[in-house]
């Protein structure tokens, strides 16, 4: 069947979901669970009502609109809560594009053998108590005692947050067994890196999706007199961390080309002009496509920490705050989507994504796959996140045409 989205609809649909937490800063901060948040749901609950879809909710916040029909369901979706001061395209392009899928699918009464449905997942951004807090309910129970007892961003538990709203802890170990089995789970999303603009593709079809490990980790020494301890007595905890990622970074970029370090937040204590470091927390991202290379490099950043700690007189201890393992695309999703980009005279290449998404949990039950568009200079997480409209128009017609062939 020759059937297209509406794009002058899906691009209505991202604006008005815009209006939601415009930040003073410029951009959007639409955390889950926040006053914006709960607006969004709103407009969103509507949408899926308005489109003729059966709506439901389950107890994590994860919000599904449905057309249906006998088999197993074959859904598509990605989240719209957004990092702080973020873009208006990240997350909300996924969650929107497949809404106007299957509105497209209702209008034209397309005769499906499998049910359809579009999913907003709550907390991807990993606001709250890490990522992924809506699509891990959805596969199965999380870990009560991490939800109750960890602090989000702002200082405050999240039992605390939830208090303000209907929802609950209960509600949220509760939420996988409102989950209809899974056929297949599809998401469209900005690239959020440079690549498709580089080799001006308009489309990307992802074959792999990074695992990521993320550590709270220390460096400690003694704190002293910046003017009268030697270098040489000196246990400089911030040029111990200073030293670790380079190292790290060196260990990585020879050894793992493709893979990725980082040290992302520094904590200096006490954090004085006239004193010594005598402590430094930071975290530790490290992410690869091959589940043997993370391993690999777990274990040598540890290894590399320690020996830095041995060197200047320091302890170093981890904790480990998040794991993703690497999904690799089923080649029967990659296999379609390429077929169907042939079909709609599409130009595309396939890439790896080195940043987590939904459809990185969902692939733990299910055959999972992933359409990325342009973004411009591969911005995201920023007010600076644009996209070309003409991008996204084929990226929702290519995620349109695979549904179909996996439903019906």
């Amino acid at each position: 069947m020759d059937i297209h989205i509406n794009l002058d609809r899906l691009k209505k649909d991202l604006t008005e979901l815009s209006r939601f937490g415009k930040d003073p800063n410029g951009g959007i901060s639409r955390p889950s669970f926040s006053p914006a948040d709960l607006e969004a749901r709103a407009w969103l609950k509507e949408k899926i009502r308005n489109a003729g879809l059966e709506y439901s909710r389950d107890g994590a916040g994860n919000m599904f609109g449905r057309i249906d029909a006998p088999g197993k369901t074959v859904m598509a979706g990605s989240h719209i809560d957004t990092v702080i001061n973020g873009g208006m395209f990240d997350g909300s392009v996924g969650v929107l594009s497949a809404l106007e899928c299957l509105r497209r699918i209702k209008e034209e009464a397309v005769p499906l053998k499998n049910p359809l449905a579009v999913a907003s997942f709550t907390d991807e951004e990993g606001n709250l108590v890490g990522d992924f807090l809506g699509s891990r309910a959805f596969i199965g129970p999380p870990d009560r005692d991490f939800l109750e007892k960890s602090m989000t961003q702002f200082g405050r538990p999240l039992p605390e947050i939830l208090e303000a709203t209907d929802f609950s802890i209960d509600g949220i170990m509760e939420a996988h067994k409102a989950r209809p089995e899974i056929e297949a789970f599809l998401e469209i999303h900005i690239e959020q890196g440079p690549v498709l603009e580089t080799e001006e593709k308009p489309i990307g079809i992802v074959d792999r999706i990074a695992g990521k490990n993320y550590w709270l980790c220390r460096f400690e020494g003694a704190a002293s007199h910046a003017g009268t301890t030697p270098f040489e007595l000196r246990q400089d905890a911030f040029l111990g961390l200073s030293d670790f990622a380079l190292k790290a970074t060196h260990y990585v970029a020879t050894n793992h080309y493709g893979s990725m370090v980082t040290v992302g937040k520094v904590a200096v204590h006490p954090g004085a002009f006239s004193i010594v470091p005598g402590r430094v927390d930071f975290s530790l991202d490290f992410r690869s496509t091959s589940a043997e290379t993370l391993l690999e490099m777990e274990k040598t950043l540890v290894d590399l920490a320690r020996e830095t700690a041995s060197a200047r007189g320091l302890t170093f201890q981890n904790r480990v705050i998040d794991k993703t393992d690497p999904v690799a695309v089923p080649e029967r999703i990659i296999g379609i989507m390429e077929a169907e980009c042939a079909k709609l005279e599409y130009p595309y290449m396939k890439l790896p994504s080195g940043a987590g998404h939904d459809a990185q949990i969902l692939a733990g039950i299910s055959d999972a796959g992933m359409i990325f568009i342009p973004c411009e200079d591969g911005i995201s997480h920023s007010p600076e996140e644009r996209i070309e409209w003409k991008d996204l128009e084929k990226g929702a017609n290519l995620l349109l045409r695979t549904l179909l062939r996996l439903a019906s």
